[in-house]
């Protein structure tokens, strides 16, 4: 396994593999990695020769300078992991090397209409930042597949636009979510859960998972069969942040051509922001 810092030897590297004729897929990740990352890698894996790794934890994505400063970093657990998975190139470059004129004087890409509403509304300028270093990324490592994971349903849903809008000559492979035993969505978050809090956060699929069987069978109730869920996480002891029911194409309201419907959840249990979502089929 190579690890590589400086994105013109990247460039370079990857350049040497594809003359080869070699095809690259690609994982972005921020570290502090997990089964989840570990899933798409394997993913990643079934469709190309060459797997390329990101450990980049994206500044211009934190709304918060708390959360970027406190972002647990893990990089010797990581780059193990990732060795034992296979992975051929791990890409760690340093925040001067990905901005190298600072945030504010960056170009940037942005997603209009998808990046704003839901948790882009929560967190503005929250997915200007996921689509400029994902952009910029996929310039450096030139993929020809990229995994990204089904729980962070906006962001796959965002970047799917991007790459459509752009023209960009990636296949995008979206990858089930990963659960703990308990039900659980992994998260790199979970760490960040006390014991009494880890017991309690399989709440937050269960609630999920009740809720989109009632919105089956009574789509036409979907506000009233919110607000119940909402109560019923307020009482176990989170505190709901969001829910959403939408359209998982658009991400816009259902309406009576809608097929199917995404519940998108977030919940915070402590200080630790959890978030999950389901697509269910709608029979209306």
């Amino acid at each position: 396994m190579q690890i590589i810092e400086d994105p013109k030897l990247l460039r370079s590297e990857i350049k040497k593999r594809k003359q080869q004729g070699a095809q690259v897929s690609f994982i972005p990740t921020m570290g502090n990695l997990h089964q989840g990352h570990l899933t798409l890698v394997k993913e990643g894996q079934q469709h190309a020769e060459v797997t390329v790794v990101s450990i980049f934890v994206n500044p211009m994505q934190f709304n918060n300078a708390n959360d970027l400063a406190n972002y647990p970093k893990t990089l010797a657990e990581d780059c193990a992991q990732l060795e034992q998975a296979g992975v051929d190139i791990v890409f760690i470059p340093t925040v001067d090397a990905i901005y190298p004129n600072g945030l504010e004087a960056q170009t940037f890409v942005e997603v209009p209409g998808i990046s704003d509403q839901l948790e882009g509304e929560l967190r503005p300028g929250h997915f200007r930042g996921v689509s400029t270093i994902v952009t910029k990324l996929f310039n450096l490592v030139q993929p020809d597949f990229a995994c990204f994971g089904k729980k962070d349903f906006q962001q796959l849903a965002v970047i799917k636009q991007m790459v459509s809008d752009l023209a960009m000559p990636i296949n995008i492979i979206p990858v089930e979510t990963v659960r703990e035993a308990s039900g659980l969505a992994m998260s790199s978050r979970n760490n960040k859960l006390s014991a009494d809090e880890k017991l309690l956060a399989p709440k937050i699929a269960e609630v999920m998972t009740e809720l989109g069987k009632k919105i089956q069978l009574n789509v036409k109730n979907c506000s009233q069969l919110v607000t119940e869920a909402s109560l019923t996480l307020d009482n176990s002891g989170f505190k709901t942040d969001e829910i959403h029911v939408v359209d998982p194409i658009t991400l816009a309201p259902l309406n009576e051509g809608s097929k199917q419907a995404v519940i998108l959840m977030a919940a915070f249990l402590g200080s630790t922001r959890l978030i999950d979502n389901v697509v269910v089929n709608l029979h209306q």
